[in-house]
């Protein structure tokens, strides 16, 4: 972590000492909203480019554009009031080719590039996506428009680079994507920081998705999103996410906080997520998730805040592909406050995660899921404080705790902590895992509830120390199952 400090320090200061600033006016762009600045700002962008690299600065104003592709040494520069606006007709968006990908900034195999400033950039995602259906409808447009909308590649995001080095991104606001927000892949020492991240302007609206990125750190940042806020993916077999540093945010998703592992082809290691805050969240607060043949080792969650969400931890391995080489292992997690409420937790925002996925008791607050081939390995919790509504009523759906083994494994099914429906813990379930450490738990319900508060079911060499449970009901604190060297310390 200390070397990504300093590798992003240098880019900053290096960049901000070498840079020539060039007025966006100088090339003939026009602030008034309503003038197509397509060609000029990428005469721009080129002209900065070749003639050694600088910012281009744009003054108040709003500044009208299709798709702009960034080149090396080039920083676009929005100063306190100016607009970056993303153009309403779908025909003047391009996309990568291999991987398909549309969006309004595009880079690819460059370096030494950024969006800075205390501007916006509004991609008008609501009405761009809308059009993208009426040239759909009109065959224009080749697209598979699966759930009533156009594909997740065709819609436009704000920013998407591919192979490039020495991203910087800060202080501005982006805003109403028709798709993801802002996708790095494959990049490497990419900082983000101090940014406002406002996407709930349709489907599919994750924060920032990082895809086997190196070096990469997420600081200081606001995300209100339509769907993950924090996610990273795995593409690529042959590469891997690696030395992440996620800290000092404060995320609100109509799906998951922070998450990673679908998709999960190459992995995710040496991950730092520091001092977070999570509130009016769907699903997880963090999920971490194995289950493509890839890997999660080595991930550390330190102090984090949870409030108003429908799960805390979601651990998962999986075989969504068939793939039969995932693990998951060396994962830390310690110091959450977390508040499990018994309304739906996104309930009032205009695209609200499905009520048809969630089961009809509230969600033990930490699930831990492997399979029988494919357990979870040394994860260590610590420092928790979970107040959960409780409430469970087994008139809806009662999972004898003699009959566990009827819960499905689904291997192959998209992971969420919902996906099981029905789980016979209101605090913590486990299943498939070892060599597991718990210490200092503090749990409590507010309602009588009647299930246990801990259930474990082939879970081998696990410690609980310093538990403290308060529960309403007569249920006991521990059910185990199938499980072998569990030590209780009290």
């Amino acid at each position: 972590m200390r070397k990504l400090f300093i590798i992003s320090l240098l880019f900053v200061v290096t960049i901000n000492a070498s840079a020539k600033d060039y007025l966006a006016s100088y090339f003939g762009i026009h602030s008034d909203g309503l003038t197509l600045n397509t060609r000029s700002i990428q005469f721009a962008i080129n002209y900065i480019n070749q003639n050694g690299g600088g910012r281009l600065v744009f003054h108040v104003g709003r500044y009208l554009t299709g798709t702009l592709h960034m080149r090396s040494n080039v920083v676009l520069h929005l100063e306190e009031g100016a607009v970056l606006l993303g153009s309403l007709n779908p025909f003047d968006y391009e996309a990568r080719v291999n991987p398909f990908m549309t969006s309004l900034l595009l880079a690819d195999s460059v370096q030494n590039i950024g969006v800075t400033g205390k501007g916006i950039i509004d991609g008008q995602g609501k009405q761009v996506a809308r059009n993208y259906v009426d040239v759909i409808d009109k065959g224009l447009i080749k697209d598979k428009f699966r759930n009533g909308r156009p594909e997740i590649e065709t819609r436009p995001m704000i920013i998407y680079f591919r192979g490039c080095k020495n991203i910087i991104i800060k202080n501005v606001l982006l805003k109403n994507s028709a798709s993801w927000n802002q996708t790095y892949d494959q990049c490497k020492n990419v900082t983000v920081d101090s940014i406002t991240v406002d996407n709930v302007a349709f489907w599919n609206e994750d924060g920032i998705d990082i895809i086997d990125c190196d070096s990469v750190s997420v600081t200081n940042s606001f995300f209100d999103v339509a769907d993950d806020g924090i996610c990273l993916k795995s593409h690529d077999p042959k590469f891997f996410c690696n030395n992440i540093f996620i800290r000092n945010n404060t995320i609100r998703s109509s799906a998951n906080a922070i998450k990673f592992g679908t998709v999960s082809r190459g992995g995710f290691k040496n991950i730092r997520i520091i001092n977070n805050k999570v509130y009016d969240t769907y699903r997880s607060a963090i999920t971490l998730q194995a289950v493509d043949g890839g890997f999660v080792e080595n991930i550390i969650v330190d102090s984090l805040q949870v409030f108003n969400t429908g799960n805390a931890i979601f651990l998962r391995t999986g075989e969504r592909w068939g793939e039969k080489t995932a693990r998951m292992n060396t994962i830390t997690i310690k110091n959450v406050v977390v508040e499990i409420p018994a309304i739906k937790p996104d309930a009032g925002y205009l695209y609200e995660g499905p009520i048809e996925d969630m089961p009809r008791n509230i969600s033990p607050g930490i699930i831990i899921t492997g399979l029988p081939n494919k357990k979870i390995n040394g994860v260590e919790i610590s420092n928790i404080v979970m107040k959960h509504a409780g409430g469970g009523n087994a008139l809806f759906a009662r999972v004898a705790l003699d009959k566990l083994d009827s819960i499905p494994e689904l291997p192959s099914k998209y992971p969420e902590f919902s996906m099981f429906k029905e789980l016979p813990a209101w605090g913590i379930y486990v299943r498939h895992a070892t060599n597991l450490k718990f210490s200092n738990i503090t749990m409590s319900t507010d309602k009588k509830d009647f299930r246990n508060a801990v259930v474990l079911d082939d879970v081998q060499k696990v410690q609980f120390a310093g538990m403290k449970v308060k529960q309403q009901g007569e249920s006991k604190i521990y059910y185990t199952h199938n499980s072998s060297e569990v030590n209780i310390k009290e």
